[in-house]
């Protein structure tokens, strides 16, 4: 590929030709059936190419197709194990790589930006990316005063792009949709869409990671880069080695799983407690297993990278989540019903019984009930099935709910979170840290002042 492709015309061909593939290949598997292979084997074809064709397309256009991509990679342990396995290698090309932009439009966009000399700036400069992801490039450096670096360069066009492909993506939705079973896409779509301007404008990302770098920095659990430059397009921070989260989940010892899951989980809920802040792009590219934890050398840190999606929560994450989470593990289903309509979740027009809504929440928060919880693949398909399954009342029931937008990010970044868990298997504590964290999920004086609380930020 010999850059990222912006003209409309090419990406909008490229794209329409998911749902011609995809038909295609639903015709070809019917042909096989009409000819007597079994519906298993077929099946499995049918994925596998589907699977192939979707991500070379999405990891070629980079932009909002990959972005999506990308979202839709945290959810395949959601997916029958028949049908993930097909993807599992596909997706997770996705997390760590894509076809790099040629050098000279690195060059290009390092000169325009940083200034003819921009090489004085560096004692040593990779021009072989390290990393490839959505908008951007990642290269390998070394600064002036020595510091190694990751400099972050945006593709020309990114912008334009991402927002062609987003627009495109959704008018296919319906198409897509089967990919998770139970999610509805176009609402995914929509919301990367609205965090486009955000991701590009790398002050704003610089803003929110000096910020996690300077509450963690004597963090013994969690590693955060800090900013050492930053410009229109192009970020410089400092580099962090270890092993990718991806890796922990083909890979990884147990040891490693848990310990992976316990610090994303960490940092899921302390984030915002403590930055006011929730990073809000949990695949398992954007994090790393580094050694020299609590324990010493043999013990494991978690590096956070990509700081370009964040929802801004001052006041930390929504009372009403801890205080709705604890009431739900109590069994109160009235209070609980209650809240929920209070904050939006049940529309004014619609009735519902509370003890069916209580039914309906608690195998969702499972793993909260107990001291330690070990996430699995299919625990997460049986949820997934279970509220997917038109016949099921949990089904029936989730029609009727409402995602409020205040709620709507924290919802994805949750949902997401825990789709790295059942990709890693991790035993996590997770009790452990609503209590530490979760505002409202330890009753006190909290509980008096929630009638009081202003809404959830905007996300």
């Amino acid at each position: 590929m010999s850059d990222l492709p912006r003209k409309a015309v090419t990406r909008t061909a490229k794209l329409a030709a998911l749902p011609l593939g995809i038909a295609g290949r639903a015709t070809w598997g019917l042909g096989k059936r009409i000819v007597g292979e079994s519906a298993e084997i077929v099946g499995r074809e049918l994925q596998q190419r589907t699977a192939e064709q979707l991500f070379k397309v999405l990891g070629e256009l980079k932009g909002g197709a990959m972005k999506f991509g990308q979202a839709l990679s945290v959810f395949e342990s959601a997916l029958p194990e028949e049908v993930a396995g097909p993807y599992r290698a596909a997706l997770t090309k996705l997390q760590e790589a894509a076809p790099p932009m040629p050098t000279r439009t690195v060059h290009a966009v390092l000169t325009e930006r940083l200034g003819p000399n921009w090489r004085d700036l560096f004692e040593e400069f990779e021009d072989k990316p390290a990393a490839a992801a959505s908008i951007g490039q990642v290269h390998r450096a070394v600064w002036h005063d020595g510091r190694e670096v990751a400099v972050k360069v945006q593709y020309p066009g990114a912008g334009e792009a991402l927002l062609s492909d987003l627009g495109q993506l959704s008018r296919f939705a319906r198409l897509l949709g089967p990919l998770i079973p139970g999610m509805d896409i176009k609402p995914l779509i929509a919301e990367l869409k609205d965090r486009v301007s955000e991701e590009l404008d790398y002050g704003l990302e610089a803003q929110a990671q000096s910020a996690h770098a300077e509450e963690f920095a004597d963090d013994p659990d969690v590693v955060v880069p800090a900013v050492v430059h930053q410009c229109d397009q192009v970020l410089v921070t400092e580099w962090i080695d270890g092993i990718p989260l991806s890796e922990v989940i083909s890979d990884g010892t147990e040891e490693q799983r848990d310990r992976a899951g316990q610090l994303l989980a960490r940092f899921l809920f302390s984030g915002p407690a403590r930055t006011g802040l929730l990073h809000a792009d949990p695949h398992p590219g954007n994090f790393r297993l580094l050694p020299g934890g609590p324990a010493g050398e043999d013990d494991w840190r978690l590096g956070v990278l990509d700081f370009g999606t964040v929802d801004r929560l001052p006041g930390g994450l929504p009372l009403p989540i801890g205080v709705s989470l604890r009431m739900t593990l109590d069994g109160e289903a009235e209070p609980v019903y209650e809240l929920l309509c209070e904050e939006g979740f049940v529309k004014e027009s619609i009735e519902l019984d509370p003890d069916a809504v209580l039914d309906y929440l608690l195998p969702i928060i499972e793993p909260a009930r107990v001291e330690a919880f070990t996430f699995t693949r299919s625990w997460m398909r049986n949820q997934a099935a279970r509220i997917a399954d038109p016949r099921s009342p949990a089904y029936q029931l989730g029609k009727r709910l409402n995602l409020p937008p205040a709620y709507l990010l924290i919802h994805r970044v949750t949902l997401s979170t825990i789709g790295v868990l059942c990709q890693l298997g991790a035993t996590v504590r997770l009790r452990e840290e609503l209590e530490e964290w979760l505002p409202g999920f330890v009753p006190d004086a909290f509980d008096d002042e929630l009638t009081e609380e202003e809404p959830a930020a905007e996300a």
